[in-house]
Formats: structure tokens, C-alpha cells, sequence
């Protein structure tokens, strides 16, 4: 959970929950220690320096409505969304917005006052924090409008072992959803989610 490596890191970290006391959110705050907590999703929006969106696709505007754009105005945002579809049993997942669209897009239609960055999108959560591959680590790809929020994100994903390739403008999401799509295809496919993306470049 990113929420986990935050506070490794040393930061205070609140999570925002529609059920705040139930037992997995307390076990988590006994786990993490005294620089994790738990709230409504207002009151972690309020708290946020740096906000992460780590929600189903189903649910993201209601959390949003919820958090309240007005407490996320002028902040990062840094949006994990993918925009899945509910696939039925024996069909497979596909991506409900693309080509002209993004996750991350709307995300920023939503919160219009804030600095949306898509990143940690194209990997699972058990390799979001200090991922470890043997050719060494992997590359995390981000977008988004704003280029100080961008250096803020890939200031803190370097804390959490990953360097950056910006694609540019949040319009990027409508690549970055869609190579989601293949991490996902290809963990099914395999019955493995141990697997990142890298850019090799050739030097001159």
C-alpha cells in the first residue's frame, strides 16, 4: 500500500475511508504507528499536503464528492485510478474511457483547482515501494499539467526506488490507462503480477 510506504518514509499519513473505524482500517493506523490515521474522506482531503487517488474506478467521483474538490484546491493530486470496467464472470476487464479520454482527465474535470499527476498506475501494489527486479528498478511514466507538481511527484517516487519519464500533459493518461491494461492482460495470462515496465535507450 503507498499509504504504508509514505510512512516509512517518515510522513504523516491519513487515509481517507467511508468507514473509518472498521478493522481493517484500525489494524492498519496499530500497524503503521504513530504517523498513520485514518478519517473521513473530507478530513484526509483537509489533511493533505500531497493527496493520493487510490479508488475503483466505480467509485471515484463519489470519493471525490465526498473529499470535497474544494478541500484538494492548489494541491497535488497524484491519481493511481485506472478506469475499469466490472467485467462478468468469464469476460475480460477493459478500460471504460480511452482514445479521446482518460481516468486522468476526467480526474482533473473534477478537480479543477488542483494538480493532477497519473502515476503508479502501470504496476501492482506489492511493487509500488522500493520495487526490486533483477535487471534493477524499473520505470514509472507520469503526466500531468502542471510541470511543479510533476517534479514533486518524481521527487517522491525517487524516495520510493523509481525514475521518472514524464510523457507531458495529463492528456498522457490515454496511454498510460491503456499500458495498464497490458500489465494487467499479462499477469493473467502469466498467473503472475512480478512484472514492471522499463524504457531502454540506446546511447550515440
Amino acid at each position: 500500500m503507498l499509504g504504508t510506504g509514505f510512512v516509512k518514509l517518515g510522513h504523516d499519513v491519513k487515509i481517507g475511508s467511508r468507514d473509518p473505524d472498521s478493522d481493517k482500517m484500525k489494524a492498519w493506523v496499530a500497524k503503521n504507528g504513530v504517523h498513520a490515521s485514518v478519517g473521513t474522506f473530507a478530513e484526509a482531503a483537509s489533511f493533505a499536503e500531497t493527496a493520493v487517488l487510490a479508488t475503483l474506478w466505480a467509485g471515484t467521483e463519489n470519493a471525490l464528492r465526498l473529499a470535497g474538490p474544494e478541500n484538494l484546491a492548489s494541491k497535488i493530486v497524484i491519481d493511481t485510478t485506472n478506469p475499469l470496467s466490472s467485467a462478468k464472470p468469464g469476460e475480460p476487464l477493459s478500460l471504460t474511457l480511452g482514445y479521446s479520454n482518460s481516468a486522468g482527465e476526467q480526474v482533473q474535470r473534477w478537480l479543477p483547482k488542483s494538480k493532477v499527476v497519473k502515476a503508479f498506475n502501470i504496476v501492482g501494489n506489492a511493487h509500488m515501494f522500493h520495487p526490486e527486479f533483477p535487471n534493477g528498478p524499473p520505470d514509472m511514466f507520469i503526466c500531468g499539467n502542471d510541470a511543479g507538481a510533476k517534479s514533486k511527484v518524481a521527487e517522491i517516487l525517487s524516495a520510493f526506488g523509481w525514475p521518472t519519464i514524464d510523457i507531458g500533459g495529463i492528456e498522457g493518461a490515454r496511454l498510460l490507462e491503456p499500458l495498464a491494461m497490458l500489465w494487467i492482460t499479462y499477469a493473467f495470462q502469466t498467473g503472475s503480477w512480478n512484472h514492471a515496465f522499463k524504457l531502454l535507450r540506446k546511447t550515440q
